[in-house]
C-alpha cells in the first residue's frame, strides 16, 4: 500500500472523532425506546453526566499510566500530559462514573445496556479517523511482513491495528445480536460487550510498539486484563439481576 502523506491527518482525525460523538449520541437517543430503563429524565441526565465525567477522567488517567517511564519524563510537558486519550480508560472510567452517580441519587438499576450499540458505532467511526491520522495518532501497529501491512509514513509496513479493531467491533456487535435472547437480564449486554472488547484490546496491544512497563504488559493491557476478570465474574452473577423489560426488537 502507498505511504500516507502528512497533509491533513489531524483534521481528518478530529473530523471523525466529532462524527463518532455525534453519531454515537444520536444512536443512544434512538436506542432508548428499544432498551428502556424506566429512569426519570432527571436521573437519566445525572447518569449521563457521570458517564461523561468518568470517561474523561479515566481516558486521561489511562494515557498517563500507559507507559509510566514516559510519563515521569514528561511531567513538565503540558502537551504530553493533556493531549493523550484512551478508549479503554474512557470505558472503565465512564462505568465507574455511572456507578458513582447512581449511588449518589439512590438508583440501583443497571443502565449500561443503553450505551452498548452507540459505543460500538462510535468507537468504530473514531478508529477510521485514527487510521487516517497515520503516525500522528499513536494507534498504529508494529512492523510486519504480512501482505496487508500499511506504511503510515515512515517507510515501514505496519499492522493496521485500527482496521483490526473495526473488524473486531463488527464481530462483537454481531455476536451480541445473536446472543440477545440469552442476555435478558439488565446489565448483561453491557457486561458481555465490555468483556469482549477488553479481551480484544488485551490481545491486539501485543501487536503495537508500546513498552511493557508492567512485567511485559502495557498499562492498557493491565487495565484490560483486570476488566475482563471483573466483567466475566459479573456475568456469572448476572442471573441474580432483574430481567430487562421487553420493548420490541433490539
Amino acid at each position: 500500500m502507498p505511504a500516507f502523506t502528512r497533509g491533513h491527518e489531524q483534521a481528518l482525525h478530529l473530523g471523525f472523532e466529532i462524527a463518532a460523538y455525534a453519531v454515537g449520541f444520536s444512536a443512544f437517543l434512538r436506542g432508548r425506546g428499544r432498551i428502556e430503563n424506566d429512569l426519570p429524565i432527571a436521573e437519566r441526565l445525572v447518569v449521563i453526566a457521570g458517564a461523561v465525567l468518568g470517561a474523561a477522567a479515566g481516558s486521561r488517567a489511562m494515557h498517563l499510566l500507559q507507559v509510566p517511564s514516559w510519563t515521569l519524563g514528561h511531567l513538565t510537558d503540558p502537551s504530553y500530559v493533556l493531549r493523550g486519550k484512551s478508549i479503554v480508560g474512557g470505558l472503565i472510567g465512564g462505568h465507574a462514573g455511572v456507578e458513582l452517580a447512581k449511588k449518589a441519587i439512590g438508583v440501583s438499576r443497571s443502565t449500561g445496556d443503553l450505551f452498548v450499540y452507540p459505543l460500538l458505532l462510535a468507537i468504530g467511526i473514531g478508529r477510521v479517523g485514527c487510521f487516517l491520522a497515520g503516525l500522528t495518532d499513536g494507534t498504529y501497529g508494529s512492523p510486519t511482513s504480512l501482505p496487508w501491512g500499511v506504511d503510515f509514513g515512515d517507510g515501514m509496513p505496519r499492522h493496521p491495528t485500527q482496521i483490526y479493531e473495526i473488524l473486531a467491533l463488527t464481530a462483537i456487535a454481531m455476536a451480541l445480536r445473536m446472543a440477545r435472547h440469552r442476555l435478558i437480564h439488565e446489565g448483561s449486554l453491557f457486561r458481555a460487550f465490555m468483556a469482549a472488547y477488553l479481551g480484544f484490546r488485551l490481545l491486539v496491544e501485543f501487536l503495537k510498539p508500546w513498552p511493557g512497563d508492567y512485567l511485559g504488559l502495557s498499562g492498557i493491557q493491565v487495565a484490560s486484563l483486570l476488566g475482563v476478570v471483573y466483567y466475566l465474574r459479573a456475568m456469572l452473577k448476572g442471573g441474580k439481576t432483574r430481567a430487562r423489560p421487553h420493548s420490541g426488537t433490539r
